[in-house]
């Protein structure tokens, strides 16, 4: 058996089986114990104590394993390693058994995932033969998992979200409406806009120096990254810093915000763009107002990055700011051009309540939904709070 190390887990290398039982003995199937689990995440959120998501897959082991012999003596081999308080079931049916050890002290979770390793890899190996233990993979996933410098990409970051991936899969005939409409919509606004992309690319090459598009790597769902499209509105050359420091500061609920009637300055609910940015040209002052800097985005929807409606795609350095929950925004929906945040809240809102209209995009979205967003979109390009 191999260790493994991957972006949100340590893995052992090849538990399946036919019946799992929770912390007081009675049976959890898949939907139950991935149940236990988001309610688990959203215990951790709040409690700020860790807790540690086993998978055991027995690969080939399950179809030879007539009698459940395996079986039995794999649950026998948990139920030392565990403790009365964890929980034990199905992560897949039939196929792979989970065990979540729960409340970890955070500042020891590195010797704690290695003592359970330990514990765990010595009971099977004394309950299994050689060739039964080579056949078992291991893997630990730890919540919340680390994202100070890298976010999980891939499948692999969706392993302790297992409620998104069954979401997922009730929504398949909406997801393929979806993607009709992010094709159709974008083709038809590029083909449409064409002598406006025009006369924006030549404004803002007569004012400033530098090229008509701004690119910036963004991350998109589950982690993943791609470069991210704008009409550039910024003198070439500023500083990130100014950004970067603000947006923590809006993310900590600690942003300075230019009330609606435009009269000096006072904390209140912040906004995702600076206001009387001195890097800003003055045709990019315009273009933010009106959103028409958001334009060149409709190649990133054609191409599959982001959706016409989604949550706001974040730069890397603002993920690394976001509180725990935050982080369902980037995991639960592709990123969009427009959204419920756009529409209903705009710079009205604080960035919690940003979040929180996103997650309720996540959860009830619909092609309806999307295309009341659409039409609502114009209106709120012009309306109060844009920038």
């Amino acid at each position: 058996m191999t260790l493994r190390r991957s972006g949100n887990g340590v893995s052992l290398g090849p538990v399946r089986s036919q019946t799992a039982t929770g912390a007081d003995g009675s049976v959890l199937d898949a939907e139950a114990f991935q149940r236990m689990i988001s309610l688990e995440r959203k215990r951790t959120e709040r409690s700020r104590k860790p807790f540690v998501l086993m998978l055991l897959d027995m690969g080939s082991c399950l179809p030879s394993d007539k009698n459940g012999k395996v079986l039995g003596k794999v649950l026998s081999a948990l139920s030392l390693a565990t403790r009365e308080t964890d929980v034990t079931g199905w992560y897949e049916n039939n196929s792979i058994v989970g065990v979540m050890f729960t409340e970890i002290n955070i500042d020891d979770r590195g010797s704690i995932l290695s003592t359970m390793m330990a514990r765990v890899s010595e009971t099977l190996r004394s309950n299994l033969s050689l060739e039964q233990f080579g056949q078992i993979s291991i893997s630990f996933h730890l919540f919340p998992e680390d994202w100070d410098h890298a976010v999980p990409k891939g499948p692999s970051s969706t392993t302790l979200y297992p409620d998104l991936t069954r979401r997922d899969e009730s929504r398949k005939v909406f997801r393929v409406v979806k993607r009709v409409m992010d094709i159709v919509g974008s083709l038809i606004m590029i083909i449409g806009l064409s002598p406006l992309f025009l006369v924006i690319a030549v404004a803002i090459k007569m004012t400033s120096e530098g090229p008509v598009l701004f690119r910036q790597r963004r991350v998109g769902q589950h982690g993943s990254t791609f470069v991210f499209l704008k009409f550039r509105s910024m003198y070439v050359g500023n500083d990130s810093k100014v950004h970067r420091e603000y947006v923590t500061k809006l993310i900590a609920g600690q942003a300075e915000r230019k009330p609606s009637n435009g009269n000096g300055n006072g904390n209140g609910n912040g906004v995702y763009k600076l206001t009387d940015d001195p890097r800003i040209t003055k045709v990019g002052d315009f273009l933010r107002r009106t959103s028409l800097d958001e334009l060149p985005q409709f190649f990133n929807v054609l191409k599959g990055e982001m959706s016409l409606v989604g949550p706001r795609p974040p730069i890397a350095y603002e993920v690394e700011a976001y509180d725990i929950w935050h982080r369902r925004r980037v995991l639960e929906a592709k990123p969009g051009i427009t959204g419920l945040w756009q529409v209903y809240g705009r710079s009205r809102v604080n960035f919690d309540d940003m979040v929180r209209l996103d997650l309720r995009y996540a959860r009830t979205w619909s092609p309806w939904m999307d295309v009341k967003i659409l039409l609502r979109t114009p209106g709120a390009m012009f309306g109060e709070g844009a920038y």
